[in-house]
């Protein structure tokens, strides 16, 4: 019910856009998150958005180069990432939260999408 896209291979410095898609029922009053997990690391927080989209949170080592955003109409939460470092490479996963505020606690989100990888090369 959730459909993330838009991962690949970028240089370090470069951009790219993560899309989550989802079903209206799964993330329409929900607050929604990005995560991502690196080979051989546990699953980590990344960035979340309210239902609104009034309120953002971002984990510090990606704050001031990402930026998420939804778009309520076509029911879609992006992730913008400039300034890529190689550390940044992981599958990311978005997840909708049981709670209509932004939350990067992994135990608030019920549903998860699967994930798209991104890599970034040095």
């Amino acid at each position: 019910q959730l459909q993330a896209s838009g991962g690949g291979l970028v240089q370090t410095g470069g951009s790219l856009r993560l899309s989550c898609t989802a079903a209206r029922r799964t993330s329409s009053n929900n607050g929604v998150g990005w995560f991502r997990q690196a080979p051989g690391k546990e699953r980590e927080f990344v960035a979340a958005i309210s239902w609104r989209g009034d309120d953002t949170d971002y984990s510090e080592s990606v704050k001031g180069r990402f930026t998420i955003s939804r778009d309520r109409t076509t029911n879609t939460v992006y992730l913008q990432m400039n300034s890529l470092k190689p550390e940044d490479t992981a599958v990311y996963y978005c997840a909708a939260s049981r709670f209509a505020y932004a939350t990067s606690s992994k135990s608030t989100y019920a549903y998860w999408g699967q994930g798209t990888l991104v890599t970034v090369s040095s």
